[in-house]
């Protein structure tokens, strides 16, 4: 594994070149929204679990090689969630799915996103990104507008983007050439930082990530990473991250996470 490192991209000042760089910026939209049925709720590496397995390993499996503070994640496919009970189960920190694209909006969001928080856990908000529909500032946009935003109140965590596999069609890079994907997610991250002051994580796999975006894109500077990988060790890293924020290892029998240092550490990265 990558030597360990908690400095996490900050908050910093939106300036008017990142307008002139959204202006610029432009991925047209092809074919139409997702209806706002449950067929159109993905959840976070349900499409990575499809292409690349999720073989469930024991949590005494798992390769570390530093402190970890364990997390989960929900969709509206875990319906009410009972959070009193994963925080029992040492749960400390969670991310809700908020919206999919631009006409989906998690309808179990607000039980499961003020219910994480009323346990005491540290809570952030995901999107599922469907870069041949829309461009990335409109999905950005979209997700700030329903429930993506971010407070510097030490209990929240920046908005992530989820980019995975096409879960509409046989094309994995939703029919983006890498630098158009490339240019699609920054366009995504770089509104969501004039939104909010926080650049988003990202979610992904390193090999969805080295197959969509061709190895062309470093996103190390800004947006901290959260890889998906099903076994008992984080493996290689994205292309250029050096060290991730948060590890998905399982997505039995509940997505679970853990976050790449204390909770101190991940209290930091709420801060911003």
């Amino acid at each position: 594994m990558p030597a360990r490192s908690h400095k996490w991209p900050s908050r910093t000042t939106a300036s008017a070149v990142v307008l002139l760089c959204l202006a610029a910026l432009h991925v047209p939209a092809t074919g139409a929204e997702p209806s706002t049925e449950g067929s159109a709720d993905h959840a976070a590496g349900s499409q990575i679990a499809e292409h690349e397995g999720a073989n469930p390993v024991d949590a005494d499996e798992l390769v570390l090689t530093g402190p970890t503070v364990p997390g989960m994640d929900v969709s509206s496919h875990q319906g009410d969630v009972d959070w009193p009970h994963w925080w029992g189960q040492g749960m400390r920190f969670a991310y809700v799915k908020a919206t999919e694209g631009t006409g989906y909006v998690n309808p179990k969001y607000g039980q499961q996103y003020g219910g994480s928080h009323q346990v005491g856990m540290v809570r952030g908000a995901y999107h599922f990104a469907l870069p041949d529909r829309s461009d990335g500032a409109a999905q950005a946009n979209y997700f700030v507008d329903h429930g993506g935003g971010w407070v510097a109140d030490g209990s929240t965590l920046p908005g992530a983007l989820d980019v995975e596999y096409n879960p509409y069609g046989d094309d994995k890079c939703y029919g983006l050439a890498p630098e158009a994907m490339v240019g699609w997610i920054r366009q995504f991250s770089e509104t969501y930082h004039y939104r909010t002051g926080r650049w988003p994580m990202i979610y992904t796999s390193t090999t969805w990530w080295d197959l969509c975006t061709g190895r062309l894109g470093d996103f190390t500077a800004t947006n901290p990473v959260w890889v998906a990988r099903y076994a008992e060790s984080v493996g290689p890293l994205p292309h250029r991250w050096s060290a991730h924020a948060i590890w998905q290892h399982t997505s039995t029998p509940i997505d679970q996470n853990l976050f790449n240092g204390t909770m101190d550490d991940l209290v930091a990265l709420a801060r911003g």
